[in-house]
């Protein structure tokens, strides 16, 4: 990762799966030029690690706050995510 670079572990929770969350996440991450994961967590919540420029990663986090149609999205955690080096691409994992 270059040092322009940030990476966080986001939980999104609310009425977030089953509304097309993670397809939404991986296009806007994607748009933004950021990399990582998502994938539903069994407590219903959303679990996201995102990384790239950091006003990329700012913007993301206030998309989540809103999610994609039909989403409810109640709360937006961020928490620490250390990586070694950036993820190359951004997918969709179960």
């Amino acid at each position: 990762m270059s040092s322009d670079d940030e990476a966080a572990m986001v939980r999104i929770t609310g009425r977030v799966q089953g509304v097309g969350f993670r397809a939404w996440t991986r296009e806007e991450a994607e748009r933004l030029g950021l990399t990582g994961w998502v994938r539903n967590e069994p407590d219903g919540s959303v679990l996201a690690l995102i990384a790239g420029p950091a006003a990329g990663l700012s913007q993301m986090l206030e998309r989540f706050r809103h999610g994609p149609p039909g989403a409810s999205v109640s709360g937006v955690e961020r928490g620490p995510a250390a990586l070694a080096e950036k993820p190359v691409d951004f997918r969709v994992t179960r």
